[in-house]
């Protein structure tokens, strides 16, 4: 028995070292930072002047904070509702015995295993396409010509379009989650409500809905974890577009559709370069993931 602890111990001691210096060490010390005011990454700790929370009330009081903060809530409750509304239906259909089951899974689930840019090329290409996109032609067989004729890369239109292409991607995932729930409930429940005279939405609506209560939560916690990860999507959409130029600010969209890490690089970018106090970039680079690791 001791032998097998040892050797436990001996597997898991290389990733806890990492994990401790790779990062926990940089965030706890990127909060201490978020509370001095510092002139250089390099300054020594007997360097850092204490300012206590002024750092956090200056971005509190900054629009692009608060924006971004704005649109973090906005992917969350409409794409989640998008997501969890899909992926369950799928999850429902996948399992109720219908033939091709495994195809039909693994094409669903299919954008999670590709990578961001090549779904990115997909979206701008051959869906957002102004001239050949296949939203364009789908609204102009539909009749809906002045929609057909909207550029969604467009500042004003681009967080729709992401959020659009962002909830593609999860439903896949989080699909297989109410799966895993759904196949894990006995055959017998469904079989003494089937005598019983229940009807397939009585059982969907009184037996199934309620013995995914767990499984609703674990998708809404991955669904809130995942959310900050969106920049990926935004960042090669913005990148692959090249519908903004040198002259075009581009933090005007930034703060519109990268609500996680790149936005945040940007501001704690702009801060630093310009009045160089890295203990307010400090407060910039805390992004949601590693508040939500810090509170757990």
């Amino acid at each position: 028995m001791k032998k097998n602890k040892g050797m436990i111990i001996g597997f898991l001691m290389p990733a806890v070292i990492m994990f401790l210096a790779v990062f926990l060490y940089p965030i706890i010390r990127t909060v201490l930072m978020s509370f001095f005011k510092i002139e250089s990454v390099t300054d020594t700790a007997d360097m850092w002047q204490f300012v206590g929370i002024s750092n956090y009330e200056k971005l509190l009081s900054t629009d692009i904070f608060r924006t971004a903060m704005w649109n973090i809530g906005r992917i969350w409750l409409f794409g989640g509702l998008i997501v969890m509304l899909l992926s369950l239906l799928l999850g429902v259909i996948l399992t109720s015995g219908i033939k091709g089951k495994k195809v039909f899974r693994a094409i669903i689930y299919l954008p999670n295993i590709v990578s961001a840019v090549a779904l990115a090329t997909m979206w701008l290409q051959y869906v957002y396409s102004p001239k050949f996109g296949l939203l364009k032609s789908v609204l102009e067989f539909v009749g809906l010509d002045k929609l057909a004729k909207t550029q969604w890369t467009a500042p004003d239109n681009v967080f729709w379009a992401l959020l659009i292409a962002y909830c593609f991607g999860m439903v896949g995932y989080h699909m297989l989650i109410w799966m895993s729930g759904i196949e894990r409930i006995s055959p017998d429940f469904y079989e003494a409500a089937t005598i019983d005279g229940a009807n397939k939405p009585q059982q969907f609506r009184y037996m199934t809905l309620p013995l995914l209560k767990g499984v609703f939560k674990t998708n809404i916690t991955m669904w809130s974890v995942s959310t900050g990860g969106i920049f990926l999507y935004g960042s090669q959409l913005f990148l692959l577009s090249g519908a903004y130029g040198p002259t075009r600010p581009a933090y005007r969209v930034l703060w519109c559709w990268l609500p996680s890490n790149l936005l945040i690089a940007t501001i704690c970018s702009a801060l630093c370069e310009e009045r160089r106090k890295w203990g307010s970039c400090g407060t910039y680079e805390l992004h949601p993931e590693q508040w939500l690791a810090l509170c757990l």
